[in-house]
């Protein structure tokens, strides 16, 4: 019995420990993730405000001066 028993522990201590690597893989994938989103929605968010508040009235300005200068050419 005492071969079969060292036998046993030799296939259990060749035997590969157990795979952590690919839940410690899925949290660091999880985190970047989770980063890329906030920083994506940050951006977002500052080009959309940017947007808003400065370009519009730019081109709201452009479309007023238009009109008003189409409004003082004479009539046909």
């Amino acid at each position: 019995m005492s071969t079969v028993e060292g036998e046993d522990a030799l296939l259990l201590a060749a035997a590969k420990p157990p795979k952590v690597r690919r839940r410690r893989l899925r949290w660091v994938l999880l985190v970047l993730m989770a980063q890329y989103t906030i920083v994506a929605m940050l951006v977002g968010l500052s080009v959309a405000g940017i947007l808003r508040y400065v370009v519009t009235p730019q081109i709201v300005a452009k479309f007023e001066a238009v009109e008003a200068a189409l409004k003082r050419l004479p009539s046909p």
